[in-house]
């Protein structure tokens, strides 16, 4: 019995180390996580204001189809969330090293101001986490090196992990697109996917 009594206390004892490091793991990858969104969001607001001591034209006022592009993995501008007073770098594209970094913009959709579909996917153990508090009437702002966009939130909805009709022109309407992954507190790969959609406002 004492034996037995010995083995149960080194397996619960080896049990509580591993529990420990995976724990310690955990908060490391969540410091890098929240240190390189704090980096890019840092690269985004400097753009942004590089571009306005440029004196940027507003595109807000012109009727000329906007013509602008950006790199893989950049910086390219901020997504503010008022609501959960958050601001979050958007990083030109959706690859896992391009997800670290904050909100992806899907590069086969439009940038704000070229009116079409325009679609952001985040984490939602990170830059979305709070992102199912958001409610229709809400509104979304982008700020971008060129001009500073609002959209009102319309419609939200769940959709299976594969479903692709999420991704598709909108022209000549302009409406911002925000994906993340459902339910929020699925542990693992989770199998559904939460959807706002938001109408740009123009006044």
């Amino acid at each position: 019995m004492k034996v037995r009594g010995r083995l149960l206390i080194i397996a619960a004892s080896f049990l509580i180390l591993i529990g420990g490091g995976v724990v310690l793991f955990s908060l490391q990858e969540m410091y890098a996580q929240e240190k390189k969104t704090k980096d890019s969001l840092a690269q985004a607001q400097e753009r942004v204001h590089n571009a306005v001591n440029k004196e940027r034209r507003n595109v807000l006022q012109t009727e000329q189809p906007l013509d602008v592009s950006f790199e893989q993995g950049e910086a390219i501008g901020i997504l503010k969330i008022p609501r959960l007073e958050a601001e979050l770098p958007i990083i030109e594209g959706t690859d896992e090293d391009e997800l670290e970094k904050g909100v992806g913009h899907y590069s086969t959709t439009v940038l704000p101001g070229q009116s079409d579909q325009i679609l952001l996917s985040g984490h939602r153990d990170t830059v979305f986490r709070r992102l199912g508090e958001l409610e229709i009437g809400d509104i979304l702002q982008v700020i971008m090196p060129y001009g500073e966009y609002r959209y009102e939130i319309t419609e939200t909805e769940i959709v299976d992990a594969d479903d692709t009709t999420v991704i598709n022109s909108t022209a000549p309407q302009e409406i911002l697109t925000v994906s993340t992954c459902y339910p929020f507190s699925y542990v693992g790969n989770a199998p559904n996917r939460y959807i706002l959609s938001a109408k740009r406002l123009v006044n």
